[in-house]
């Protein structure tokens, strides 16, 4: 356990999610996306934002000037490179040359820190990679820069050879490196090992120590963190941990420790509570689904399924939470499903705000068990929930029923270069007020038709829900053994400008699985048009 002195001490973030984290699986950002990151990182709070290699591609070499007219406001920015090439000058070498070129405040240069890799890898001597080391770094310092250096591969190199891995630290450190950075660059040290050669480097360097972490052993976060107790102060790392191969420390996760358990000063308290809405941006400028069990940022961070845990959660927080997740921008969620009591159940009415007598509770908890079994899922799906209580509520008036719905598709012929294009036709009866409404419309695939004929039929006698718009919608195969003749489960979330809210439909139909969640959309945001409904404690 770190243990902090009577001030805290303060640990630098270098965010490299523009140029390491881009290297990960399956992940691209546009130039305008970059530089929309970049301000996020900036507006968090980060110390280094790292934007790329510049001359690598043309969208890196737009990002820098994009930086450039207009400076990020309180991160320093950096461009990546690596030290001069085997044989040639620094002023002969292209590629540092680039980097300089880019006239950011501070350039990262990434040199090898094993004799093997040197003389493997790099097809040179270990002597003449000390000398790319010294001289790259003090060419960079001659022109003004901040310059941080990545000893790339220090761990391995420590471990075959720590005196050469110590010396490259040293050339760096006195040809001007401000930071000198220990990347366990494989993934594959463990905690222990990383602590003992961080040591060694503090020893050597006396400070400006810091930690690039891979996960390819799941341990990067954990590593950084034995690298900080053992006297490292800067933290490189990426937003989610995205990065090549497993990825890198989580930036975020890392932020979240160092200043919550080992009271180090990293950001500004208020800006801590930045960090699950920086989380969710990232994920949806790559267009990738957030996963819910991250730490500290994820939806199911702080959520409660079982009924001792919700129930001790009630209580006191702390019985099954290890920090307040308002502390960074979470909060504390109880589900409800097969695996619930009471207590959840209870939990639940009074998060959403509902009040009902304890002794319906029961009757509720064997609804959604009867329905679970059916391959209904209400964990993520407040709304539909929420209906399901009021549904059953002695008093309670649906505000619209669907009686049928029909979807047609046809599919005409096209010349073979081009796609066949379809029709699809849905036509819907929907019980308002007890009147039949009919309404029919088309759309490019069957949920589009059938979304835009339930808006013709409701919207007339509920003008509110002409700002309903669906935002996302989810399919899962249930009893995938079946076939095509499994059942599936539709999610769907859905906005109206200011809230979202999600529901969910069951059935071996897709279509009327799809119907279903869509029917729950409309009637709770039409049981809202005077105001959220709410029942009698009474009742």
């Amino acid at each position: 356990m770190i243990r902090p002195g009577p001030e805290a001490e303060r640990v630098a973030l270098y965010d490299t999610t523009l140029r390491d984290g881009m290297q990960g699986f399956q992940l691209q950002l546009s130039g305008e996306q970059k530089v929309r990151l970049a301000r996020t990182l900036d507006q968090l709070g980060v110390d280094y934002v790292e934007a790329g290699w510049p001359g690598a591609n043309p969208r890196d070499t737009a990002v820098f000037a994009a930086l450039r007219r207009a400076p990020l406001a309180r991160a320093r920015l950096s461009a990546f490179g690596a030290t001069r090439r085997a044989g040639l000058s620094c002023a002969e070498d292209p590629a540092l040359a680039a980097t300089l070129a880019a006239a950011t405040p501070v350039v990262t240069l990434v040199g090898k820190a094993s004799p093997w890799q040197a003389e493997v890898v790099l097809g040179t001597s270990a002597e003449e990679n000390l000398r790319m080391v010294g001289e790259s770094v003090a060419h960079a310092r001659e022109r003004g820069r901040e310059v941080v250096f990545d000893a790339e591969h220090y761990f391995d190199g420590y471990a075959k050879d720590p005196g050469y891995a110590l010396e490259v630290l040293t050339r760096a450190r006195d040809a001007g490196a401000l930071w000198v950075t220990l990347c366990d660059t494989n993934g594959g040290s463990l905690p222990g090992s990383v602590a003992t050669a961080t040591g060694a480097a503090r020893e050597r360097l006396g400070g400006g120590v810091g930690i690039h972490c891979h996960n390819d052993s799941g341990l990067a976060v954990a590593c950084s963190l034995a690298a900080v107790e053992a006297g490292a102060r800067m933290v490189q790392g990426t937003v989610n941990g995205c990065g090549e191969r497993c990825g890198n420390a989580d930036l975020l996760v890392l932020a979240a420790n160092l200043q919550l358990k080992c009271g180090l000063e990293v950001l500004e308290p208020e800006l801590l509570e930045r960090l699950v809405a920086t989380s969710r941006l990232f994920d949806s400028l790559v267009n990738r689904a957030p996963d819910p069990q991250r730490p500290f940022v994820g939806q199911a961070a702080f959520l409660h399924k079982g009924g001792l845990h919700a129930q001790g959660t009630a209580r006191d927080p702390r019985a099954y939470q290890h920090v307040d997740p308002s502390l960074v921008g979470n909060e504390t969620r109880t589900v409800v499903s097969d695996q619930s009591g009471r207590s959840n159940v209870g939990a639940k009415l009074e998060q959403l705000g509902l009040e009902l007598d304890r002794r319906a509770w029961g009757a509720i908890v064997d609804r959604l068990k009867a329905l679970e079994m059916q391959g209904w899922a209400f964990e993520d799906a407040d709304a539909s929930f929420e209906l399901l209580v009021l549904r059953g509520t002695a008093g309670d008036v649906v505000p619209f029923s669907l009686q049928e719905s029909l979807v047609v598709a046809h599919e005409t012929s096209a010349p073979r270069a081009e796609e066949p294009s379809r029709d699809v036709q849905a036509s819907v009866k929907v019980a308002v007020a007890g009147v039949v409404v009919h309404t029919a419309a088309e759309g490019a695939g069957p949920v589009e038709a059938l979304d835009t004929a339930l808006r013709r039929a409701l919207t007339p006698h509920f003008p509110g829900l002409a700002a309903v718009r669906l935002q996302d919608y989810r399919v899962r195969v249930i009893d995938g053994d079946r076939g095509t003749g499994a059942r599936v489960r539709v999610g769907i979330d859905s906005s109206d400008g200011e809230r979202v809210w999600t529901t969910v439909g069951c059935s071996a139909n897709i279509l009327q699985a799809s119907a279903l969640a869509l029917i729950d959309s409309y009637e709770w945001a039409a049981r809202r048009v005077g105001g959220p409904a709410r029942l009698s404690s009474s009742a």
